[in-house]
């Protein structure tokens, strides 16, 4: 049984080290432990420490490409080392590399194929109640959107099984956490969770700017996921909408034509007609959707054959 800890960094010379360091060098049920790099096109001396430490496996961009991308390029090269579990965690050590053991530990017991360290964010005194109504309020319309249970949705200490590598297909360059976990949901694999402690922030997150910056991308990118695996029920939902929003003003048109004697508020059937001229249109963009929906996941059949290969 291989282990894969995956360290995604972006100029992170001044905690990897601890990182390294806590990493467990036995864990029962664990032949191998091996760790891996995604240098994000740092600038410092990151990849200097990594080869310091004996990392395993070191890959490098030129220039910042983004967590989502460097989770996609970690998966693929833990599917090329024949990774049974890939580990993910942060550089700036946020996450206690001590709890590795207790996150994969569904995996092994076989459980679950996803675990993801929960980070009992009502827990974390640095995090303002905005911030920590913010976390409830983004894991809650992640549950709803994904259609499982869902504590925290965007802690990125995570365990996947070699199962779930070969199944997940990463397309947000901005962040893969919301993406795999909505995924996970629409695709039946299984997700469960271990309490964790985080350490001190060492720095400002690098992933947004601002809150709000990060709350709009975040919604951006669930709404973008959840429409791509449920088109037809988004465009269903919009037309029947707007069909309604449409059949008012043509009924208020009807009811003045019939008892006024023909008589004005023509404006209200202009406005009617193109709410139900809007609302096909959308009745013929899920039909339209729903075929796309069944060529990707035809498409994700043919990916999922050739990553067995």
């Amino acid at each position: 049984m291989k282990l894969l800890i995956q360290i995604p960094c972006y100029n992170e010379e001044k905690t990897l080290s601890n990182v390294l360091e806590d990493i467990p060098k036995s864990i029962p049920g664990i032949d191998t432990i091996e760790t891996q790099i995604i240098d994000d096109g740092s600038t410092d001396k990151t990849v200097e420490i990594a080869k310091l430490y004996n990392v395993d496996y070191i890959i490098s961009y030129i220039g910042n490409k983004g967590l989502g991308n460097a989770f996609k390029k970690g998966i693929e090269n833990a599917l090329k080392v024949n990774a049974d579990i890939l580990v993910n965690t942060d550089g700036d050590n946020q996450y206690k590399s001590t709890d590795i053991p207790k996150l994969i530990k569904p995996i092994l017991d076989n459980k679950a194929d996803i675990v993801i360290g929960n980070r009992q964010t009502d827990k974390i005194q640095h995090f303002s109640k905005m911030k920590k109504f913010l976390q409830k309020l983004g894991s809650k319309t992640t549950q709803l959107l994904a259609g499982i249970k869902v504590k925290d949705a965007v802690s990125g200490f995570r365990a996947y099984s070699n199962n779930a590598l070969l199944e997940l297909n990463i397309t947000s360059d901005y962040s893969y956490v919301l993406d795999t976990t909505i995924q996970a949901g629409k695709k039946g694999i299984t997700i469960d969770y271990v309490n964790i402690e985080t350490n001190p922030p060492t720095r400002p997150s690098r992933l947004f700017n601002t809150m709000w910056g990060h709350i709009k991308k975040s919604t951006a990118n669930m709404v973008r996921v959840y429409t791509m695996y449920e088109p037809f029920k988004i465009f269903l939902t919009l037309g029947i909408i707007s069909l309604f929003i449409g059949i008012y003003p043509i009924t208020r048109f009807l009811y003045f034509y019939f008892i006024n004697q023909h008589s004005g508020h023509t404006q209200s059937l202009l406005l009617g007609t193109m709410f139900v001229i809007i609302a096909f249109q959308f009745f013929g963009l899920a039909i339209v959707a729903d075929l796309l929906n069944k060529q990707r996941k035809l498409t994700e059949d043919i990916l999922l054959k050739l990553k067995k290969r």
